[in-house]
């Protein structure tokens, strides 16, 4: 480390920028966002420069300097000036010249300002591109509220000292509070809610956790949302689905507890009733537990039920929706759901009823022309599909679409005619996981084309296969 960071508090304090160009600006919108009083100084200034800095600094030329410099507390030098720099360094104020770290007495970093709560990542003044790319990333993770929580915390930093004036215990209740359901009523808005919440854990302590009931998506771990990517890291147990890709779960923090409760046709190796037992009871332990699930939990996901279950307990739930399989596999393979000419509307279906077997669905009106029929777990069920659709009016002929694994490296993509659906999941040798789409817009991406179709994020490799 050659510098040491550290955060001034300019609240009020004169700040001294030497320039007349874009970087001076930039410098003083900086500086205006922490509170400073800045002087801008230069004896060539534009309309758009002389505009901005009459509304939010004292402009003076050089001759007025020395004066400037004798309350500044900071000083900046955008410009090719070297008396400028004399006159700072005379002064001894602390001096950034832009560009030039090896004239800097500090240097400005790439700041992450989340109101209360602020990052900066420097680079010694040697890259500050690189700086701003990591800082991105950064924004990216974090919740676009944390700063109300950094803030509501600092309200409450007094009234939890006298509370708790044991440093172990404070330190416990920010663990618990920071973490658990105030944060999450915070992240979601709701900061009366928050606020009320850790008085309440104030007042009460509770060693009871919070569960997050998490869709995973179709498999592509870039497919993840960015707060699905946040409790998993942060995740003290991760029960799982068998249809959360090995991909997403490495994301999963390192000394978190992984347990798989996934369940395959005809195999419940976890009763339903037994998944909710330990979501509980992970919870009462004072765990950050987290449900992650294929797709999204609320379609045909059954979170629904484990949502009634956990808030049943009396315990803090929270649902986080993922890119369904629906949508995944269809963008995959390049197929539109929905199309001005070819279907105005769309509706998900399962091919798997609760007692197994067919479901009991409207089949008249899912033959109807003009709509996509996105079926889940239709594998099995296939040839009972395909017969009663024709039944009740669907054309032998419509196309249809079978994506295995969608979104994954082992993706399979099968074409075919609705008259041929069980064949053709046969003859490709296609067991599942796999979304049948039924209707005109499965024939538009069928054959070669399909091939070159992908998603952005690219899949490695992929079997496309028509009949």
């Amino acid at each position: 480390m050659r510098q040491f960071p550290a955060f001034f508090n300019l609240s009020g304090q004169r700040v001294v920028i030497v320039g007349s160009g874009e970087e001076a600006l930039r410098k003083l919108r900086l500086f205006v966002s922490a509170g400073a009083l800045p002087v801008i100084i230069s004896d060539h200034t534009g309309p758009a420069h002389e505009h901005e800095a009459a509304s939010k600094a004292i402009s003076m030329t050089m001759d007025d300097l020395p004066a400037a410099l004798e309350t500044a507390r900071l000083a900046i030098v955008a410009e090719d000036n070297p008396d400028a720099i004399a006159a700072i360094r005379s002064a001894r104020v602390p001096l950034n010249v832009v560009d030039r770290p090896e004239l800097c007495d500090f240097t400005v970093p790439s700041i992450l300002d989340r109101g209360d709560l602020v990052a900066a990542i420097g680079s010694n003044g040697t890259a500050p591109v690189l700086a701003k790319s990591i800082r991105t990333k950064l924004e990216a993770l974090l919740p676009a509220r944390v700063g109300d929580l950094a803030a509501l915390a600092g309200r409450l930093r007094e009234t939890v000292k006298a509370a708790l004036p044991d440093f172990s215990a404070r330190r416990k209740f920010w663990e618990r509070t920071l973490t658990g359901r105030a944060a999450e009523l915070a992240y979601a808005g709701d900061l009366t809610g928050a606020e009320a919440a850790m008085r309440a854990e104030l007042a009460a302590p509770s060693e009871e956790g919070v569960v997050h009931i998490v869709g995973a998506g179709p498999g592509d771990p870039e497919l993840l949302t960015l707060k699905a990517l946040r409790l998993i890291q942060e995740a003290d147990v991760v029960y799982y689905d068998r249809l959360v890709s090995d991909g997403i779960l490495s994301l999963i923090r390192r000394d978190a507890d992984r347990i798989s409760v996934g369940k395959a046709k005809g195999n419940h190796s976890v009763p339903q009733d037994q998944i909710h037992e330990l979501l509980i009871a992970s919870a009462r332990e004072g765990k950050r537990v987290v449900r992650l699930k294929g797709g999204d939990p609320f379609i045909f996901g059954r979170g629904g039920e484990e949502l009634d279950a956990v808030e049943a307990a009396g315990i803090s739930a929270f649902v986080v929706p993922g890119i369904s399989s629906a949508l995944g596999c269809a963008a995959s393979a390049g197929i539109p759901l929905t199309h001005r000419d070819h279907a105005q509307a769309v509706t998900f279906v399962t091919g798997h009823a609760k007692a197994g077997g067919v479901p009991d669905l409207d089949w008249a009106s899912l033959a109807k022309r003009g709509q996509t029929v996105s079926v889940y777990m239709g594998v099995g069920t296939s040839a009972a599909i395909a017969e009663k659709l024709i039944e009740a009016g669907r054309a032998p002929q419509t196309p249809v679409a079978v994506i295995e694994n969608g979104t994954r490296e082992n993706e399979v993509r099968a074409y075919g005619m609705l008259e041929e659906l069980p064949q053709l999941i046969e003859a490709h040798g296609i067991k599942g996981p796999a979304l049948l789409i039924i209707g005109e817009v499965a024939g538009l991406r069928a054959g070669p084309v399909a091939a070159s179709v992908s998603i952005e994020a690219s899949i490695p490799t992929q079997k496309v296969v028509s009949a």
